[in-house]
Order: C-alpha cells, then structure tokens, then sequence
C-alpha cells in the first residue's frame, strides 16, 4: 500500500520544481534579453490567409529569420484568417496604430492608391506572357506609389488568373445575366466593369463571400483556383468558366512610420528577407493554381470552354469603359495610360490567343 505520507512529499517536490521553473525562466529569459528588448519593435500584421496555408508558412519562416538576424529588435506578430475584419478594417487600424501592416488583395489598398488594382481591370490580360511583360516594366512603378502613399512593400505575390465560378454553367455573357455577380468591396474599377457587361454586382469583402453563396445573395464569383479552394468557396459551385477574367495579386505591406523606425541595418535585413519570401511566393503561385485546378476537377467541378466566338466582344465591351475608369478622380491616370502602352506594346509584337 502506498505511503500516505511518501506521496505527499513527492507531489510536493514536484510541485517546488514547477514552480521553481515557472519563476526563475521568465527572469533568466529577462537577464538574456533585456539588453535589446526595450527597445525592440514589435510588427503586428492581419491577413485572410488562414493559418497553416503556404502564404503563412513561408511568412512565419521570414520572421522568425528576421528576429534572428535582428537580434530581437525586429519582431513580428501575425492575426491570420480574418480574425482582423476585411481590408478596410485592416487600414482602419493601421491607421490608428492598432496594426502595423498586412496581406492584402490587389484592390485592399485601392484607397490609400488607386492604381494598385488596374491590373485587375476585368478581362485586361489575355495571358501570361502579356501579363509577364507588363510586370516586369510596371511592378517597380506600383511599389514607389505605394511608397509615396505611406506602405513599404516587398513585392507583389501573384495570386492567379480569377476565373467565373457558378452553379450553371457560363461560356457567354449571355449566361451571366440577371445573375447577382461579386465584385470585392472597393474595388470600383470591377463594378464599372460589370456593370458595363450590363451584369447585377454584388459589393462584399471577400469574408463574407462564402456566406453570400450559401444564402444566394451571390449566384457568381470570380477567383483563382486556389483561392477558391482555400477559402472553401467551392464546395458552393459546380462550374468554372476556362477563362482568365481578372488578375490578382497579393500584396504585404507594412505602415511606413513603424519601417522608418527600424535602423538602417535591420531595415535592409527586413527588406532583403521578405522580398525573397514574397518571390518564392511569387514563382510557386502558378504551379499552385495549376495543382488546384486538378483537385476541382478530381472534385468533380467542371471546367467549361469558353466560347470563343463571344470572347471578342467581351473584350471589346470592356475596353469601351476605360474612359470612364480613367476620368475617375481616384485613378492614376498616368499609370493608367503607361500600363496600357506597355500592353498596346507586347500586342504589336506578339499574336493574341483570342
């Protein structure tokens, strides 16, 4: 039989040693660190990317990179899945210093600079090729508006060609009238543009798009494969449309008053490990879309050809509404009127699939 007494005192040596572990660690942690502590900067960034998605996996890997090399001074927290509120929530508190950056869709910091979703004018791009020219003449020119608009940004991370997702099949825009079409919350540009397709847009952030579907509030969405898969979206549809709608992009961006009080020193590690991040990112985002294209099938999604002889006038309708996007006080024009050059450009040299 066990010694009443024996038990007691082993729980109770157990318990100093908890105890003990629990008070001393803390202050050995505090005597180690305690030089550079004080004055370290913690970076606290929101994104709808839920936790364990490559997006978090690789920035997750980039911060613990740059606390190291930092020493401590730089640290950052991050708030996956939404729990932040939508973009615009996002920069409210950004704003008030609440958070110090985020991950962003293309059109999620459309209000702090305008031209950062004209590459998602609707039906803009007709490929990778053209879409591959122009990026690598115009990303730079982003990244400085950005800048002068107060984020600092380390690139940008393709987020795919969206493509039109419903539960009847789409190959004109014949099929899409009468039906309720999302366009993301701010992004005035897609809401001019379906609008013009004389389509019925729906204005949501993308949290609530999952909801708007189950409801009916919402009969189309356009995203990329794997956004749609990550987001569950698809177990809410059982069409894609086979055509490349609208670019997206991702963008992480970091409140310039918080960067600019980094040291110079720690701001080049900062800039040197996250713009590698974001191009590993980057260069994975077409192979992903690619592997989730096959899941929806392997899902029994299917994939429906788009009508060719229709193409043409969707982009002709289109493009009869870049005066009015361009006339938009918002609107960089300058920006606006270059992208289109650069495209005009690649057009003149290179056939067009459509």
């Amino acid at each position: 039989m066990r010694d009443p007494k024996k038990h007691y005192l082993m729980i109770k040596h157990k318990l100093s040693d908890w105890l003990i572990r629990w008070m001393f660690y803390p202050l050995i942690i505090f005597v180690a660190t305690g030089f550079y502590t004080a004055s370290s900067i913690e970076i606290k960034v929101a994104t709808v990317a839920p936790e364990g998605s490559g997006w978090m996996s690789e920035m997750r890997a980039g911060a613990e990179l740059i606390t190291d090399q930092t020493e401590g001074r730089v640290t950052f927290k991050f708030y996956p899945g939404g729990v932040m509120g939508n973009d615009s929530q996002v920069l409210r508190k950004i704003r008030v210093g609440q958070l110090q950056g985020g991950a962003f869709a293309g059109g999620g910091l459309a209000e702090r600079y305008a031209a950062i979703n004209l590459y998602s004018i609707p039906l803009l791009f007709r490929s990778f090729d053209e879409l591959d020219y122009v990026r690598d003449r115009m990303d730079s020119k982003l990244a400085a508006g950005l800048e002068r608009a107060g984020f600092v940004t380390f690139g940008f991370v393709e987020g795919g060609f969206a493509r039109m997702m419903a539960n009847e099949p789409i190959s004109m825009v014949e099929d899409m009238r009468r039906r309720k079409v999302w366009v993301p919350d701010g992004d005035q540009v897609s809401f001019l543009s379906m609008e013009a397709l004389g389509l019925s847009p729906v204005v949501l952030p993308p949290t609530d798009v999952l909801t708007g579907l189950q409801t009916g509030l919402l009969d189309v969405v356009a995203a990329s494969p794997v956004v749609a898969l990550v987001l569950q979206w698809h177990t809410k549809i059982k069409f894609v449309t086979d055509l490349p709608v609208a670019y997206s992009m991702g963008i992480f961006a970091l409140d310039s008053r918080v960067f600019n009080r980094l040291s110079d020193k720690d701001k080049l590690i900062v800039r040197n490990i996250m713009e590698s991040v974001n191009k590993r990112l980057d260069g994975q985002s077409r192979v992903d879309n690619q592997r989730a294209s096959e899941v929806m099938e392997e899902l029994g999604i299917n994939f429906v050809p788009i009508n060719s002889a229709d193409v043409s006038n969707w982009h002709n309708t289109i493009s009869q509404t870049y005066p009015l996007i361009r006339s938009r006080d918002e609107i960089d024009e300058e920006f606006f009127d270059e992208l289109l050059m650069v495209l005009q450009e690649y057009r003149d040299s290179y056939p067009s699939p459509y």
